[in-house]
């Protein structure tokens, strides 16, 4: 079985969220039981020297509406995947792969379009078996290659409903696409055209990446305007569990990390919390730490942890806060930083900065207003570090509270009902009495560090789906 694997970023070439590490962690474990092509689109940002990636010298041309574009294509290697670079002009002449700070780029619709189409070319050209495709970036590609190639089996993973492509009318012309197809039950919704929807209706099977999240999305409070279409595909939808890579994600060999520890010896992860507290202006390494990493939206719920700050900086613990976004929220935490000494906020993406938190951290701070999978509980339990997180999506099955013993699930943390300030407030001073518990605390950091959090498990949940869809 040959598969296909398109996404619009993949780590380590871009990354703007989870999205990237998925999609290298799942092909990397589907590759020790199958033969994967994994392909994004070569962004001029990409630095082809340092990945080694090379001209396959094979170029071809796709049409989309009246015009005629150049596709170059190269490759290099990922984690043991061999890796597929899409390159055109208009897809790739960007230093960011979807928009800057006056928003997403206008051509984003042609962009992407360009990659979607060119990903049937692909799977025709690399006699490929089945399609995998992710977010609404690559969900035309489902629509092109039932024109194309009809008898390709197509899977279609959602990793977050929020983002669904839409774009005016015109698009639909601008692309070459069907009017036929501009219906509500095709790829129209209130008058625009909507990509997301091309990915759900004619792909074969649609996942998403926790089951929880594949029940949330077919009502309303979740479904963000798909519920009603969702509940009419849902015979085809599937939830399975996103996993992370254990080889970049090990405290024991991390090359972030200035002192390596695992669960039989803890000692380091001690050493990093000093180090970190010391380097971003901590006082006092022995109280809790606590860190939140993510972008500053109020799907992470930072908006309610702001309304919480007060309370929880006149507790004795230190706080860091690293990630960017919403400039309000930016203004609003840097304002705190300068009131408080028990509080650092660090603004950016910065990949071995976060490794570092994690391991100097005693607990994650994770109060998303929904989550489809969440990356960063899963990262949390692997360096022994205990989320504090709302009880939805793939938070709600990969982390359980702390008093629930009936659970199977292996993560322990500290679990919100309900999302509030208050509740916020109140889970933090549980997860601080757990860590005046020494012992008790200790027992379940490094009971969490022997969770299975790999892709192990989902990788063959996937290929049991690839084969029954073949």
């Amino acid at each position: 079985m040959k598969l296909l694997f398109a996404a619009s970023e993949i780590f380590p070439y871009a990354k703007t969220g989870g999205l990237a590490d998925v999609a290298q962690a799942l092909p990397a474990a589907l590759a020790k039981q199958t033969d994967v092509l994994s392909v994004m689109p070569l962004y001029d940002f990409i630095d082809r020297e340092k990945f080694a990636l090379t001209s396959m010298n094979e170029s071809f041309q796709i049409t989309l509406g009246k015009d005629i574009y150049e596709i170059s294509l190269f490759e290099g290697m990922n984690r043991g995947v061999r890796t597929l670079f899409v390159h055109e002009a208009t897809l790739c002449h960007c230093i960011t792969p979807y928009g800057n700070k006056n928003g997403d780029y206008p051509s984003n619709d042609l962009r992407f379009g360009i990659f979607s189409k060119t990903l049937v070319i692909m799977a025709e050209m690399f006699k490929i078996d089945i399609l995998h495709l992710n977010d609404w970036h690559t969900a035309l590609a489902a629509l092109w290659a039932k024109e194309v190639l009809p008898e390709l089996p197509v899977i279609f993973t959602i990793h977050n409903l929020v983002f669904q492509g839409l774009f005016p009318r015109e698009s639909v012309e601008r692309l070459g696409l069907s009017e036929h197809y501009f219906t509500p039950e095709g790829i129209e919704f209130w008058g625009k055209m909507n990509c997301m929807k091309a990915g759900i209706a004619y792909s074969d099977v649609v996942t998403t990446v926790s089951p929880t999240y594949a029940k949330e999305i077919l009502l309303p409070e979740f479904g963000c305007g798909l519920e009603g279409f969702l509940q009419v595909h849902t015979s085809k939808l599937h939830g399975i569990l996103n996993g992370i890579d254990t080889v970049l994600f090990d405290p024991l060999n991390d090359p972030a990390l200035t002192k390596h520890y695992s669960a039989e010896k803890l000692s380091g992860k001690k050493s990093n919390k000093t180090l970190f507290c010391k380097a971003h202006g901590l006082t006092d390494a022995d109280k809790p730490l606590i860190v939140f990493i993510g972008r500053f939206t109020e799907q992470k719920g930072l908006d309610i942890i702001i309304e919480a700050l007060p309370k929880l900086l006149a507790m004795k613990l230190n706080f860091a806060i690293l990630g960017d976004g919403d400039e309000t929220m930016a203004e609003t935490l840097m304002s705190a930083s300068k009131n408080y000494d028990n509080f650092s906020i660090l603004f950016g993406y910065n990949e071995s900065l976060s490794h570092r938190m994690y391991a100097a951290a005693d607990l994650l701070l994770m109060p998303s207003r929904f989550e489809p999978c969440g990356l960063n509980q899963l990262i949390s339990l692997r360096y022994g570090t205990i989320p504090i997180v709302n009880d939805v999506g793939g938070l709600h099955d990969t982390v359980r509270d702390i008093d629930d013993t009936d659970s199977s699930i292996c993560g322990q943390g500290i679990l919100l009902s309900t999302l509030s300030s208050t509740a916020i407030v109140k889970a933090v001073k549980r997860s601080l009495k757990l860590f005046a518990s020494k012992k008790h605390f200790s027992k379940i950091s490094k009971s969490n560090m022997h969770c299975n959090v790999s892709f192990e498990e989902s990788s063959k949940s996937y290929l049991k789906l690839y084969r029954k869809t073949i």
